[in-house]
């Protein structure tokens, strides 16, 4: 088997390495569940060359997350489910459907009239899709209701507070100043010096999860990414982290060599350095 630049050449290698017999051990005994962690690990990794902006990793990474897909659609086949094909033909069918705007009649829309007809189109595909299930013989899939229904519960934690809470505010459920989060946030670290003081191991991790919870929402009353500025923040660590290390190493140390005193004058002079070079 050759290396192919189409995407049938993918197909015929996943099908042979999911082949009884012949094919790869490891590949034989996973399911949809136990791939399921490498598709989301995958998809943060094209978002980190992204981030990195190195288009020859984000060309790799892309190729990983493509994998993923035909990973699944394969044992779906195995099963009688569908099949890559099918996959691509959903896809296209929703785009071409979702936007008449620009394959179909309904042209010169503002962005106002494509959000509602978006909306509209959405109702219709959902309606269509429970048609689809009953005929197919299938249970209706189990509708969650409310304000905060729809939010997936597999999105990382930080990014699903934002979304819960940006729901919430949809009905006026929210602070409508930033600073009253803040207070919010000085109210929820004394709680957790107070249970910190009492011991309790559940009631620290409660209250820890609450500091996050509202932490999250003040990064969305300032309009910026919780998970973009945590991850910003790791970077800013490791930089920092690692520049001690390099000052050790020139004295012929490393870091469990040295004191917290001495770590912590480093880390201050490396801010310094940084807050100096703009």
């Amino acid at each position: 088997m050759k290396p192919s630049r189409e995407i049938a050449g993918l197909i015929e290698i996943m099908a042979a390495l999911r082949t009884p017999g012949t094919g790869c051990p490891w590949d034989l005994e996973q399911d949809f569940a136990s791939v399921a962690p490498y598709t989301v690990e995958e998809a943060y990794e094209v978002a980190d060359a992204i981030a990195r902006g190195d288009k020859l990793d984000l060309k790799d990474e892309l190729g990983d997350l493509l994998l993923q897909v035909a990973f699944h659609a394969r044992m779906a086949e195995e099963e009688g489910s569908f099949a890559f094909p099918d996959v691509v033909e959903a896809i296209t069918t929703k785009l071409i459907r979702r936007h008449p705007h620009v394959f179909g009649d309904a042209r010169d829309l503002s962005p106002a009239e494509v959000k509602v007809l978006w909306h509209r189109i959405k109702v219709e595909e959902k309606a269509a899709k429970a048609a689809a299930r009953e005929a197919a013989g299938l249970p209706p899939q189990t509708e969650e209701r409310g304000v905060l229904a729809g939010v997936p519960h597999t999105l990382p934690a930080l990014t699903r507070a934002w979304k819960l809470q940006a729901r919430a505010s949809t009905v006026g459920f929210d602070w409508n100043d930033a600073r009253l989060v803040l207070d919010k946030i000085r109210e929820e670290t004394a709680e957790i010096d107070e249970a910190l003081a009492g011991g309790d191991k559940a009631a620290i991790h409660e209250e820890i999860g609450d500091l996050l919870f509202v932490v999250a929402n003040l990064a969305r009353h300032a309009d910026a990414d919780p998970e973009g500025c945590l991850a910003a923040a790791n970077t800013k660590f490791e930089r920092r982290f690692k520049a001690i290390e390099d000052a050790l190493e020139t004295e012929g140390r490393t870091a469990k060599d040295a004191s917290l005193d001495e770590m912590e004058a480093l880390w201050q002079a490396v801010k310094k350095r940084e807050k100096a070079a703009g």
